[in-house]
């Protein structure tokens, strides 16, 4: 390595004067439930084996409405779907407010530009001068505004129509409300939930309220606060009407761009879960799960997988666990509209018997 020169022992900037180097931004607090995400995705998702087969029909219209028909076929015969809508207002409507006028006839120039430029930060509009007139001037206000609405509309075969409204920083920022509403027509039986979420930098806390049919109510808090990629969290469910707890939670992990680990004690810390992932590479991901119950004082549960990425458009997927159960999947895009996927769960120790599962996938867009 080069001996640098003098002037160099302290340089801190590229080439461009004044332009210090990239630097990688911090890794986003994710939510109680997402600490060991990436572990349970990998484990979890895309593993067809579950059902006997699954359609999923992904559609936009021209008016920006998002369509999705979902259906399902377990292996016992029994056939569920859903068909839902979901709309989101992107637009950033302008109002103004022109022509008002505002009067400095007791100040000079100087402080009369220092008053603008106040009004200016206060409120962040665009001014401009419609007028030369020294005594008074007339401005135009404008402000943009960020309606962060989305509705979703879900309708299933089993007779439930559920409503869900969004609202992404409209109380406050960094704040995201939902309001939802369950129905059954046929039974008459109805719920309301209540959401809100809460992100900054360093903290992502959650509250969950329950309106159930039978008119009880229950609360689930949340929270998770993260520094330099440390991770603790904790929930906590309570029930209105016992006023009681009803469960608890709690984890600590650690992130990286390239590995995450975590460990969760859950069921009021009576199961203990270890997890971890790791992206090997652009194209090999590992992962693993251990999972111990100390009111049963089983044996430790053991997962695995990995996923191999075969090219841009297809992967694969293989995962075993301590009982000798495998599972593989193939997921490909075949072109821009559709999408198929295929995978298949293995008994290892009774591989001569019956009870291999495998089950199919296809997914269309447009």
């Amino acid at each position: 390595m080069a001996i640098p020169d003098f002037s160099d022992v302290s340089k801190t900037m590229d080439a461009k004067v004044g332009v210090p180097r990239a630097i990688a931004p911090a890794m986003p607090i994710p939510a109680f439930s997402d600490i060991s995400k990436l572990s349970n995705d990998l484990l979890g998702k895309d593993f067809y084996h579950a059902t006997l087969s699954t359609l999923d029909v992904k559609l936009k219209t021209p008016t920006g409405v998002n369509v999705a028909v979902k259906g399902k076929q377990t292996f016992d015969g029994n056939t569920a779907g859903s068909i839902e809508g979901k709309y989101t207002d992107k637009s950033k409507g302008k109002a103004s407010l022109t022509h008002s006028r505002m009067t400095f006839f007791l100040l000079p120039p100087s402080q009369r530009q220092l008053l603008v430029c106040t009004v200016m930060n206060m409120s962040k509009p665009s001014l401009s001068s419609t007028s030369p007139s020294s005594s008074h001037r007339v401005f135009a206000l404008t402000y943009s505004r960020r309606p962060g609405l989305t509705v979703t509309n879900a309708w299933s075969t089993a007779a439930v129509l559920d409503t869900k409204f969004e609202f992404e920083d409209v109380i406050a920022k960094g704040v995201k409300a939902e309001a939802q509403s369950i129905f059954s027509p046929k039974s008459g039986a109805k719920g309301q939930k209540l959401n809100f979420y809460f992100k900054q930098p360093n903290l992502h806390a959650r509250a969950f309220l329950d309106h159930g049919a039978g008119g009880n109510i229950n609360a689930v808090l949340d929270a998770v606060v993260g520094h330099e990629g440390f991770l603790v969290g904790a929930e906590a469910g309570y029930d209105v009407q016992k006023a009681a707890v009803t469960r608890y939670s709690a984890a600590v992990g650690y992130q990286t761009p390239g590995w995450t680990a975590s460990i969760q004690g859950i069921q009021n810390l009576s199961v203990f879960a270890a997890s971890y992932y790791q992206m090997i590479n652009a194209s090999v991901e590992a992962g693993a799960k251990a999972t111990y119950d100390v009111q049963n004082g089983s044996k430790v549960g053991l997962e695995l997988a990995s996923k191999y990425k075969l090219d841009p458009a297809s992967f694969a997927k293989a995962k075993i666990n301590d009982r000798g159960i495998a599972a593989l999947a193939y997921n490909t895009k075949v072109n821009t509209g559709l999408t198929f996927g295929i995978g298949m769960s293995l008994d290892t120790s009774k591989l001569n018997e019956g009870g291999h599962k495998i089950g199919t996938s296809f997914t269309f867009e447009g």
